[in-house]
């Protein structure tokens, strides 16, 4: 019988750093490749796509494996990373401040807050600034040097009026404030509600542009109320 020749090519070398006995075309086993590499002086390849990037080694250094410039999926190549900051530690007073935060229940900041707004609104009602003698020294420091009024002038008495329900009298005195306090009040119940009960209102979002017109608005309200010509003599106090 006639032996059978065989039709495969040269049988290729075993891989370096593959077991004796294996298939010479079966794949290399994990690291062998890299190893491989290594020796030939080529730079080791990156992880596959869902690895974990790249990390530290307990003393500092970067692995030997990691090239220089490499980012492994999207990560900073620890080569580039800075040294790990250790935060400074708290003192006394700062931890006992944690401390009474931790213990202070979340209603009482807007309770705190309704607590200053009432005190002002009860002290508006008792001094009743409207009610003042004619002859009487401005309490304002601008206006009793220079005459003028300053951009805060009217704003107690325009609330006074405000809570009398006189509304042509509170933004006759002050007509930005009038303008601003239904602003305010909302901004108040949507934080008070959200914090102490965590029921989320619709919030109020005011973009910088609105922010800035509302600034050059009081600023120039604050100039034309001491023009003496009408209608700027109207809003002055």
């Amino acid at each position: 019988m006639t032996a059978m020749t065989s039709t495969q090519g040269p049988t290729a070398p075993a891989a370096e750093g593959a077991p004796a006995g294996s298939h010479p075309n079966a794949p290399a086993p994990d690291g062998a490749a890299d190893a491989a590499q290594q020796s030939n002086g080529a730079a080791p390849a990156l992880p596959p796509k869902g690895a974990a990037p790249y990390e530290l080694q307990p003393d500092g250094a970067a692995y030997d494996a990691v090239p220089d410039g490499a980012v492994a999926n999207g990560a900073v190549p620890p080569v580039f990373l800075p040294p790990s900051y250790a935060p400074p530690r708290r003192g006394r007073v700062g931890r006992a401040y944690l401390r009474m935060l931790d213990r202070v229940p979340r209603w009482l900041g807007p309770l705190a807050v309704l607590g200053c707004i009432g005190g002002a609104v009860g002290y508006t009602l008792v001094s009743n600034p409207t009610d003042s003698a004619s002859d009487a020294p401005p309490t304002c420091i601008l206006k009793l040097t220079t005459g003028l009024d300053c951009p805060g002038c009217g704003g107690t008495r325009a609330a006074w009026y405000l809570l009398h329900g006189d509304l042509p009298a509170a933004a006759r005195h002050h007509l930005l404030f009038v303008f601003a306090v239904p602003f305010v009040i909302y901004l108040y119940i949507a934080w008070a509600a959200q914090t102490a009960f965590g029921r989320k209102l619709p919030q109020l979002r005011i973009p910088p542009l609105a922010l800035a017109v509302f600034m050059g608005a009081w600023l120039a309200f604050s100039i034309l109320r001491n023009l003496p010509w009408a209608p700027f003599t109207w809003f002055y106090v």
